[in-house]
C-alpha cells in the first residue's frame, strides 16, 4: 500500500473552476489560488437564498483513542460514496494547524484513498486564513498593551487581562510568558501566554459568523479584561475590531478543493474542539446546503465534544437543523476502551488488539452506547460507520452491529473507504440517505434562559453521564460575576479531555459514579459562549520527543516527502 502522500501525490486532479462549475457557482463567485484551490464569494448566498436546502449529516465518533478512528477519512469516504450512488454531495470539514501537522498528528486531509488533494496545500497553509486569524488576533493583544502605555483611558487593569498572543506552532515554552520588560518604553510588564492559533476566539468566531456584517460585530463584543470598576474592556471601546476585520475580509470566503474522485469540499475554519467549538464553519454550511442535495460536515473528537457543540451553539447560530449523525468506530478502539489494553501514539500496538476479543468488544462498546444515546438525546437518527481493518473478525464487527441497534441506532455499517475509496462505503451511504429522510424531532439539550449553573449540570449529567458539578471558588466568582455582566443567556462551550466521556482522561468506556469539576469559567463574548474549564486544559501544545517535523522535508525535485 502507497502511503497517503504518495496516493495524493499520483492523483488526476480537475481544475478548481471545472469542481466550481459542476457546482453552478457562477465565474464571480469563484476566486481561484492557482489551478486547484479557490474562495468562494459569500454572494452565492444571496443570489440562491430562494433555493431549498440539501440534507445535512453529521460525522462524529466514539471517545478518540490514540489508534485514531478515521472520522476525516470516513467523512470524505462517505461524500465520496454519496455522489457515486447519485447524490450530489459537498464535504466540509476544517482546515488543520500546523501545530499538530508537524508534531504528532501529521496531516488531517483523510487517508488512503479518502482524502483531499491537493494534500501538501491542505495540510501546509493552504490560502492563508490562519495566518491571517494569527495576525488579526495579535493586533488586539498589542492594541491592549499599547492602550495602557499611553495613559490608559479606558483604565484597564492589566492583572484582568485574559486576551493572549497565538501563533501556529506547538511551542510549550510559550505557555506562559512576561512581557514588556527593559524600561517604560517597551511597554508595562505583566505575565500573559501564548496560545496555539487555532485556539483563538479570533478562529472561533470566523467558525461562527454568518456574514461579514456579523463578522465584524462579533469582533467589536470581544472581551480582553476589565477595567478599574469590574465592567468590561472589548475590541470595540480599544478601537481595534475595524482593522481586525479588514484582515479578516478574505479569509472569511471558505476555501474550496476536492477528493480524489472529485467531490468538492468546503475547507473553513479550524477550531479547536477542546476549548471552542470543534466545527468547520457555518458559511461553508450554508454555501453547501443550497449548492448540493447533501452536505457531509465532521465535528472534532467525540459525539459528547463537537457534536454536542455542533448541536447546542453551531445550530443555534446557522439556524441549521442536521438529519442525521454518523458515528464513526472501530474494533480496535472499543478493544481499548475495554480498559485492558493501553496505547501510546508513536509506540507499537499491543498484540492483542489485532486479534479476536469479543469480551472487550463488549465491554468498550458501553463507549459507543453512550455516543449513540448522546446522539439521540437530540432527536435525530444515528448511523454507524465501523471503520475497517484487515485485523477485524466478522464476529467481532456482527458484535458492534447487534449492539449499535440495541442502543437506538438506524443500523451499523462498514467503511472501507481508506483502502477502496467512495466505493468502500456505498451501503453506509444508502443507509445515511434513508435515515435523513425520516422526519426527526430534533430539539436542543437546554434553554439559553436557564441560569448558568443549570445548563452546565445538565451537559454534565445528560451527555458525561456525571451524578453532578462541582465548583471551585475562582468558578463560583467569575459565574457570579458574568451573570452580573447579562452573560447568563449564552450557550455553554465546555473545555475538558477529548480521550474520556468524562473530565479524566484515565476513564475510558462509559464512566459511572463521579461529579465533573469545574475549575474557571471564561467569556468569548465575541463567539457568544462560555466555556468552563473541567480540569487543566493546555491551549497550547508542545512537540513530542521525536516531532513529525524530522521526517518532513523537500526531495531533489522540490516536492514534499514525509508530510504522512
Amino acid at each position: 500500500m502507497l502511503s497517503d502522500l504518495e496516493i495524493a501525490q499520483r492523483a488526476s486532479m480537475r481544475p478548481i473552476v471545472e469542481i466550481a462549475g459542476a457546482l453552478g457557482l457562477a465565474e464571480e463567485e469563484v476566486e481561484p489560488y492557482g489551478r486547484y484551490k479557490a474562495k468562494v464569494a459569500l454572494s452565492v448566498l444571496e443570489r440562491l437564498r430562494d433555493r431549498p436546502n440539501g440534507k445535512y449529516i453529521d460525522v462524529t465518533a466514539i471517545t478518540p483513542t490514540p489508534l485514531g478512528e478515521g472520522k476525516t477519512t470516513t467523512t470524505i469516504g462517505l461524500s465520496m460514496a454519496l455522489n457515486r450512488i447519485g447524490v450530489r454531495t459537498i464535504a466540509a470539514i476544517r482546515q488543520p494547524s500546523l501545530g499538530p501537522v508537524f508534531g504528532i498528528k501529521g496531516g488531517a486531509a483523510g487517508g488512503g484513498y479518502a482524502q483531499v488533494v491537493p494534500m501538501e496545500e491542505f495540510n501546509l497553509h493552504l490560502t492563508g486564513d490562519v495566518h491571517a486569524i494569527s495576525l488579526a488576533h495579535n493586533l488586539l493583544a498589542a492594541m491592549i498593551d499599547n492602550s495602557i502605555l499611553h495613559g490608559n483611558t479606558l483604565r484597564i487593569d492589566p492583572l484582568s487581562i485574559t486576551w493572549p498572543r497565538v501563533v501556529d506552532v506547538s511551542d510549550r515554552a510559550l505557555r506562559k510568558v512576561v512581557i514588556g520588560l527593559g524600561g517604560r518604553e517597551h511597554g508595562y510588564p505583566r505575565e500573559t501566554q501564548f496560545d496555539i492559533a487555532v485556539a483563538s476566539e479570533v478562529m472561533a468566531i470566523l467558525g461562527l459568523t454568518t456574514s461579514l456584517k456579523d463578522l465584524r460585530q462579533r469582533l467589536g463584543r470581544i472581551v480582553v479584561g476589565l477595567d478599574a470598576d469590574g465592567k468590561a474592556v472589548t475590541a470595540e471601546a480599544l478601537r481595534a475590531a475595524g482593522a481586525m476585520a479588514v484582515l479578516l475580509r478574505d479569509a472569511i470566503k471558505p476555501t474550496l478543493l476536492q477528493t480524489l474522485e472529485h467531490t468538492p469540499v468546503f475547507i473553513h475554519a479550524g477550531p479547536f474542539a477542546n476549548i471552542a467549538h470543534g466545527n468547520s464553519s457555518i458559511l461553508a454550511d450554508q454555501i453547501g446546503l443550497k449548492l448540493a442535495e447533501c452536505v457531509v460536515t465532521e465535528s472534532g473528537f467525540g459525539a459528547d465534544m463537537g457534536m454536542e457543540k455542533f448541536m447546542n451553539i453551531k445550530c443555534r447560530a446557522s439556524g441549521l437543523r442536521p438529519d442525521a449523525v454518523v458515528m464513526v468506530t472501530t474494533v480496535r478502539a472499543l478493544k481499548m476502551h475495554s480498559g485492558r489494553f493501553r496505547v501510546v501514539a508513536g509506540k507499537p500496538l499491543d498484540p492483542g488488539l489485532t486479534k479476536e476479543d469479543l469480551e472487550a468488544v463488549e465491554l468498550g462498546c458501553e463507549n459507543l452506547d453512550k455516543q449513540i444515546e448522546n446522539a439521540r438525546l437530540f432527536g435525530v437518527p444515528v448511523v454507524v460507520a465501523i471503520n475497517t481493518f484487515g485485523t477485524d473478525t466478522e464476529r467481532e464487527i456482527e458484535l458492534i452491529r447487534q449492539r449499535a441497534l440495541a442502543a437506538g441506532a438506524e443500523g451499523a455499517y462498514r467503511s472501507e473507504v481508506w483502502a477502496r475509496g467512495g466505493a468502500g462505503a456505498e451501503e453506509l451511504a444508502r443507509a445515511v440517505v434513508k435515515a435523513a429522510e425520516k422526519p426527526n424531532q430534533f430539539r436542543f439539550l437546554y434553554p439559553l434562559e436557564l441560569p448558568i449553573k443549570e445548563k452546565i449540570e445538565i451537559i454534565a449529567t445528560r451527555i458525561y453521564g456525571a451524578d453532578g458539578a462541582t465548583y471551585l471558588p475562582a468558578a463560583e466568582q467569575q459565574i457570579a460575576k458574568y451573570t452580573e455582566l447579562g452573560y447568563g443567556d449564552l450557550p455553554i462551550c465546555m473545555a475538558k479531555t477529548h480521550l474520556s466521556i468524562s473530565h479524566d482522561p484515565s476513564l475510558k468506556g462509559r464512566p459511572r459514579g463521579f461529579r465533573v469539576p469545574i475549575r474557571e469559567v471564561r467569556a468569548s463574548m465575541g463567539a457568544g459562549f462560555l466555556y468552563p474549564l473541567l480540569g487543566e486544559m493546555r491551549t497550547m501544545p508542545g512537540l513530542p520527543s521525536e516531532p513529525n517535523a524530522w521526517k518532513i522535508d523537500l526531495d531533489e525535485h522540490g516536492n514534499v516527502v514525509g508530510l504522512f
